[in-house]
């Protein structure tokens, strides 16, 4: 049996992926902003907003002066925008602080907001060949399977053992290699459901696989009962097709990008609707239900047609009239943006 990073590198020179959009070039900025965005989404989900972020923001400088409705819209559809504010506000900190790039010892890089051991990790071993282990979702799946390790792997005790394992079985050359290996072996053959353990080059090591315990590894997390929240979302749209947006307070979901104006209840769907415009009818559309990672929102959204302004929405900050290509530059969350492409 081959240790575990030679079997790992070995099956990676033949099967890895090697041409993903941000290995080429793979220098710091762009790792770093792939580490950030395949957190919680996956790889070809990515790609196409990566493309998309790096041709407009092609530098860590460009990130850190672009104003934030720019980034917010092209981060708009990953979700957990909080992630893009704090990839903003890191980029400013590294102009303000470490001479516009991001910094190589691993403290100060681990410092900045929204980076952290891991990330900080995967930006020094991929992009300058420093050994330092990794643990995201792809590589605790791993190491809990190959290593019978039983417990949610975000429980404390379970990830402090994870990191150990994570540091001991990285290698001191190939470094860059093996981490972008074992986060691809999570990826494409340790995958959640339905393990592809007969062509996996750890199978047999793996205490998992010898147990027959892929389905209960890792461990998940103890469930509780998801709530929902219910909402009225108003589309109030002009004679031009303009809609009216508002942007978010600081704190919630969504906080900072701009929506639509929400109400608890169609009553009180009426009366904010009647603050902005004339309005004379109101057409219920299909309701639907959005999933965070934390509860439910049940939408359901009122158009009110024809609705004339009767107060001067440009004196306010937070409320503006976009047509359909104004509203593409601005930060809106997904669920919104595809409900008011459908009209």
């Amino acid at each position: 049996m081959k240790p575990f990073a030679p079997a790992l590198l070995a099956w990676f020179d033949e099967h890895g992926r090697k041409d993903l959009p941000w290995q080429h070039p793979r220098d710091a900025y762009r790792v770093w902003l792939s580490e950030v965005m395949l957190q919680q989404t996956q790889v070809a989900t990515v790609i196409p907003y990566f493309q998309r972020f790096v041709a407009a923001l092609p530098t860590l400088r460009d990130l850190a002066d672009a104003d934030e409705d720019t980034v917010l819209a092209l981060w708009s559809g990953l979700g957990y925008y909080r992630r893009a504010r704090f990839l903003q506000r890191a980029a400013q900190i590294c102009v303000s602080e470490h001479g516009g790039e991001l910094p190589r010892e691993f403290d100060a890089l681990a410092a900045l907001p929204g980076i952290g051991r891991s990330t900080a990790g995967a930006i020094l071993a991929q992009a300058h060949g420093l050994r330092f282990a990794i643990l995201d979702g792809n590589v605790k799946r791993v190491l809990t399977r190959y290593l019978g390790i039983h417990g949610h792997p975000g429980q404390s005790a379970i990830e402090k053992q994870l990191w150990q394992h994570a540091e001991a079985f990285t290698p001191t050359t190939r470094t860059a290699d093996y981490t972008q290996a074992i986060m691809d072996l999570g990826a494409t053959l340790c995958v959640r459901s339905r393990p592809q353990c007969g062509t996996c080059p750890l199978a047999t090591g793996c205490v998992a696989r010898r147990d027959g315990l892929t389905a209960q590894l890792p461990s998940p997390k103890p469930s509780k009962a998801v709530p929902t929240r219910d909402t009225v979302m108003l589309i109030l749209r002009d004679a031009r097709g303009r809609v009216l947006l508002e942007r978010r307070g600081p704190q919630g979901v969504w906080s900072g990008l701009w929506s639509l104006p929400e109400a608890s209840d169609h009553d009180g769907a009426w009366r904010a609707a009647q603050a902005f415009a004339k309005i004379d009818d109101a057409q219920a559309l299909p309701a639907f239900v959005h999933v965070f990672s934390h509860y439910r929102l049940k939408v359901e959204p009122l158009l009110f047609d024809e609705a004339t302004a009767h107060r001067r929405i440009a004196d306010n900050a937070s409320l503006r009239w976009c047509d359909a290509g104004e509203r593409a530059a601005l930060g809106l969350p997904a669920p919104v943006r595809s409900l008011l492409q459908d009209l």
